[in-house]
């Protein structure tokens, strides 16, 4: 069923020395495509990184060199307002994509897409994983595969077939994102002490990489600084200008 795929995900890491064919990259992309798209734009792109010396260098900016050297295929998955512009031109007109909701629009697309294409490739018995680390060094990712005005990298994507079977880790408590008719933030105080308590129990037995952090904690640290504060500045070199 395709509830219980969606509910045995687990990212992987470590891929066997085995590579995509181009019909399965085309299967899997044309399945994406069917996700939903806010008012038909469509506005996402994916960059299939099959050279060798790219895949190296994207793994080096990106921070993730086993992910991006290893995997059976390596997409960038990019927000593109590019295609729309040359399509407006078809009719003579312009289009104006540097406002916020622009931007909203197109990473909702490209998360659509991204997820569709994740669920596809692991109903084939294939992982995947996101990588965020695209946008640690955006602006060069953007030139090494030739990202015009208007495209960005939103994340990584690598699919490949699985080294070894990683556990699902739990998520939150349905009770904790689920609200009814009102946001009810009272319930967190119970639930949240809860859950760190089944993550550490998730860390402790897990087969590899095992370590002691309440959810929490882990939470706390990642968000108590700012993380990439010049993305702004690289998104408006990109055409997107927050007006």
């Amino acid at each position: 069923m395709v509830i219980e795929l969606m509910k045995s995900h687990a990212s992987v890491r470590d891929y066997k020395d085995q590579q995509l064919t181009r019909a399965q990259v085309h299967e899997l992309v044309e399945a994406a495509q069917h996700a939903a798209t806010s008012h038909f734009v469509q506005a996402y792109s994916i960059v299939w990184v099959t050279d060798e010396d790219k895949r190296k260098r994207l793994g080096e900016l990106s921070k993730n060199p086993k992910q991006m050297e290893g995997a059976g295929a390596v997409f960038l998955m990019c927000a593109d307002y590019n295609r729309l512009g040359h399509a407006a031109k078809l009719q003579g007109e312009d289009i104006v994509f540097d406002q916020a909701e622009n931007l909203l629009v197109a990473v909702t697309d490209v998360g659509l897409l991204a997820q569709n294409l994740a669920l596809a490739a692991e109903s084939k018995g294939y992982g995947i994983c996101y990588i965020g680390g695209v946008r640690n060094n955006m602006e060069e990712i953007s030139k090494l595969v030739g990202l015009p005005e208007g495209v960005f990298p939103v994340y990584g994507l690598t699919v490949g077939v699985p080294n070894e079977a990683n556990e699902v880790k739990p998520r939150l408590p349905v009770e904790a994102v689920l609200h009814e008719n009102e946001y009810d933030e009272a319930k967190y105080a119970e639930i949240l002490p809860v859950y760190d308590e089944t993550i550490m129990a998730y860390y402790a037995a897990r087969s590899n990489n095992q370590k002691t952090a309440k959810w929490s904690e882990q939470m706390a640290t990642f968000l108590n600084k700012p993380h990439r504060p010049d993305l702004k500045d690289v998104l408006a070199k990109r055409g997107y200008l927050f007006k």
